[in-house]
Formats: C-alpha cells, sequence, structure tokens
C-alpha cells in the first residue's frame, strides 16, 4: 500500500537526492538533502510516496516571491512504480498542503515535447500553460541528450479550474525522447518547430488550456473574462 507524507530525517532527505539520480541520471545536478531539509523547515513541501519504508517518488517545492505562489521544482517517480497514479497523488498531495496555508497557485516547469507529461499537467491535474522559456537548463546531461531544455511554465489553481475558451492549437511530436535517439537533427528540428509557434501564442496573449494526446496537439485559448 502507498502512503503519502512528508519527509522527515535525513536518510528521507538522502533517498531523495538518490531518487534523483535514478529518474534523470547520474549527471543530474540534483538537490542534495541538505538543502531539501533546510527548505522544508523554511516553509517549503518535500513529501514522498512511501511503499512501506521505501521512498517511491517525491515533490519538492519552495515559497516564491509571491506568497500566494509556490514554485513546484521537482517531481519524481521511480521507473518501477510508473503508471500506477503516483505522480498525480504527490501533485494532489501538494494541493492540498497548499490550501491549507493559503497559498492559492502553484507553478512549475516542464518540457513541452515530454507529450506524457503535458497529458499530466494539462489534463490530470488541470493546469495550464502560461509561458515558454528557452533552453532553460542548458542542453548538458545525458537527460536532454545534447538538445536544448526548453520548458513550459504550467500553473495551477489550487482553488478550482477556471472557465476558459479554445482558439487555436499547435501539434507537437508523439515521442521526443525515442526521436532524439534515432535522429538527433529531426529532434533539433521538432525542438525549433515547436518553440516557435508555441512562442507566437503565447505573445498573441493565449495559454495552454488543453492537450489532445490523440493527435498530440496542445489547445491553446483563454481564461474568460470574469476570472481571469
Amino acid at each position: 500500500m502507498i502512503t503519502y507524507r512528508d519527509l522527515h530525517g535525513l536518510a528521507e532527505f538522502q533517498a531523495a537526492y538518490d531518487l534523483q539520480h535514478s529518474v534523470w541520471g547520474m549527471d543530474d545536478l540534483a538537490d542534495p538533502p541538505d538543502l531539501l531539509m533546510v527548505v522544508q523547515s523554511e516553509g517549503g513541501i518535500v513529501a514522498g510516496a512511501f511503499d512501506g519504508e521505501r521512498l517511491a517518488g517525491y515533490v519538492f517545492g519552495f515559497p516564491t516571491a509571491d506568497p500566494a505562489v509556490q514554485h513546484s521544482h521537482r517531481l519524481a517517480v521511480l521507473p518501477e512504480y510508473r503508471g500506477q497514479g503516483l505522480g498525480v497523488a504527490l501533485k494532489a498531495y501538494q494541493k492540498d498542503w497548499c490550501q491549507s496555508r493559503g497559498i492559492r497557485r502553484i507553478r512549475w516547469t516542464y518540457d513541452p515535447l515530454m507529450t506524457r507529461n503535458a497529458n499530466l499537467n494539462i489534463n490530470n491535474l488541470g493546469a495550464f500553460g502560461t509561458g515558454y522559456l528557452v533552453n532553460y537548463y542548458g542542453s548538458g546531461g545525458s537527460y536532454q541528450g545534447g538538445v536544448e531544455s526548453d520548458r513550459v511554465v504550467a500553473e495551477l489553481f489550487v482553488t478550482g479550474r477556471p472557465e476558459v475558451r479554445a482558439e487555436d492549437r499547435v501539434a507537437v511530436v508523439p515521442d521526443f525522447h525515442r526521436l532524439l535517439r534515432s535522429d538527433e537533427a529531426a529532434a533539433r528540428a521538432a525542438r525549433t518547430e515547436g518553440r516557435l509557434a508555441m512562442q507566437s501564442r503565447f505573445e498573441a496573449g493565449l495559454q495552454i488550456i488543453g492537450f489532445d494526446p490523440g493527435c498530440s496537439t496542445y489547445i491553446f485559448g483563454r481564461l474568460l473574462p470574469e476570472v481571469a
């Protein structure tokens, strides 16, 4: 049985550090145990999904300059536990955690060409895509594969999802990491094509309000004026 709770004690923070390397590779600049512990003590969240005493996944977030907004920096689930809903459950735990402390929005970033994450963030969690960051983490490391690490800014309204109006769509490659392994030039081209298409929509004042996994297509639109 999987249980969800805040991490306690240096050994559990060390487990979260080790988990990061299991998910993103040994060359990932993982957040160290002492940092996780201190951020938690100063008002951040470091919570885990536990299978007995084993840490199967965790979420790490911290306060921002706006007291009403928390930045969610990491969410990771060990490969053998994926497909069981742990990521959604960890986000639900984080949402309840924030709501109980008066935090109204949770903000994080994700790779817009990682369509599994797009489906999780936009459809399952109900977040909006509110901005585009070019090469946010650089192109180094095995996880990036040498391709620039663009990110979409996702924002989740803790107290409920506003009504929206769809206006436009952007299709992306369905399996970017597979493409990256087979054809790096095509992967770079896909990154550039997606970047230009999304930037133009964001610059026009649109947001990502939905994602169609069947055709790997983002739906852009606007929040209705009365709740924007």
